[in-house]
C-alpha cells in the first residue's frame, strides 16, 4: 500500500473505571471474557496465550458489517497498556490487503480507579475507503462507547471479577 493513498479512521474513548489498571488489563487479556462486552469480536473461536501475548481468532462484526475470520494479537505492557493488531503474515492475508488495524487500551491510575483510553485505528487504501470510511465514521464511535460502558459495568459490578 502506498502511504499517500491511505485514509485513517480513529476512534478514541476515555473513561474512568472503578478498578485497578491491572484488573482492567487482565480482563482485556482474558479475551473470551472480554468478548462478552465487546460485541465487535464475538464470537471468539480460539485463543492462545504465551506470557504477555495473546493470539485469538474471531469473526468480527465492525460497524454492523460482518467480517471474515481474523487472527489478532494482544501484547500486554504490565500495569500500563494492551496493544492490539492483526497477527502478521502469513495469517490474515486478505485483511492485510484491505486495512491496517491497530487498537489499544492505555491505563493510568486516578482517584476513583483507572482512566482507560480505548483507541481503534483503521487505515484503508483508496480502492476500499469509499465504502468503509463513511460507515465506520458513522457507526464505530457509538460501538466503542457502548463497549467501554459495558466493560465499566462489568468491572464495577458487585459480583466477583
Amino acid at each position: 500500500m502506498r502511504e499517500y493513498s491511505l485514509t485513517m479512521i480513529e476512534v478514541q474513548v476515555r473513561e474512568t473505571i472503578g478498578c485497578t489498571p491491572d484488573e482492567l488489563l487482565a480482563f482485556v487479556m482474558d479475551i473470551e471474557r472480554y468478548a462478552e462486552v465487546d460485541k465487535k469480536i464475538n464470537p471468539v473461536t480460539w485463543t492462545r496465550r504465551d506470557g504477555d501475548v495473546v493470539e485469538f481468532e474471531c469473526r468480527p462484526k465492525v460497524a454492523g458489517i460482518p467480517q471474515p475470520k481474523v487472527v489478532q494479537r494482544l501484547r500486554l505492557t504490565p500495569g500500563e497498556r494492551v496493544d492490539i493488531s492483526l497477527s502478521p503474515l502469513p495469517r490474515n492475508r486478505f485483511q492485510h490487503t484491505i486495512a491496517k488495524f491497530e487498537a489499544s487500551f492505555a491505563c493510568a491510575p486516578v482517584d476513583g480507579g483507572t482512566e482507560v483510553t480505548r483507541t481503534l485505528r483503521f487505515t484503508f487504501p483508496a480502492w476500499i475507503r469509499w465504502m468503509m470510511e463513511p460507515v465506520l465514521r458513522r457507526r464505530l464511535p457509538a460501538e466503542v462507547r457502548d463497549e467501554i460502558a459495558r466493560a465499566k459495568a462489568h468491572l464495577e459490578s458487585p459480583t466477583p471479577r
